[in-house]
């Protein structure tokens, strides 16, 4: 299933990319999940960067009728890597997100570009793919609604974050 996001910040390209590479930043991101335990690594090559995290989640938000499939937590692994800037200060990169233990899979790219005003539009595209036999597209449905969630939440911190909170 595809999906498509995007999501607007009154700051420049830089300075979201700086925030995105920041490890508090991070930190309130994962404590927003709801996380019972994580962990988190910025690496940082030149101007590139990438963030690495692992949380521990609770099924609470899987639908009741696969929480079967996915036990007592969600161990998730999400990888964003972020290149170095473009000319015109707009930045490409890759996430790849997966739920270890379940075969569901989200992979995409990411892009940060100046958008009017001097702000920056964040947007995401990319694949959710659950191989599930006969459950496969209602889980990916499912997981859709979660990514939609998780964004909406990554916003609201980046805005709180952007003006000093």
């Amino acid at each position: 299933m595809r999906f498509d996001a995007t999501i607007d910040y009154p700051a420049d390209v830089d300075t979201v990319a700086a925030m995105l590479a920041d490890e508090e930043f991070v930190r309130r991101k994962i404590a927003a999940t709801g996380a019972l335990e994580s962990t988190q690594e910025v690496i940082r090559e030149g101007e590139a960067f990438t963030v690495t995290t692992r949380r521990q989640l609770p099924t609470d938000q899987v639908p009741s009728s696969f929480r079967s499939l996915v036990g007592q937590s969600l161990d998730v692994r999400l990888v964003e890597a972020w290149d170095a800037p473009a000319a015109d200060r707009s930045r490409a990169g890759t996430l790849s997100l997966d739920i270890v233990g379940a075969p569901v899979r989200v992979t995409g790219r990411m892009h940060l570009r100046p958008a009017a005003g001097g702000g920056t539009a964040q947007s995401f595209e990319g694949d959710i793919t659950a191989s599930i036999p006969f459950f496969g597209k209602p889980i990916e449905k499912a997981a859709a609604g979660a990514v939609d969630q998780v964004l909406a939440v990554e916003r609201s911190i980046g805005l709180d974050f952007l003006a000093g909170r």
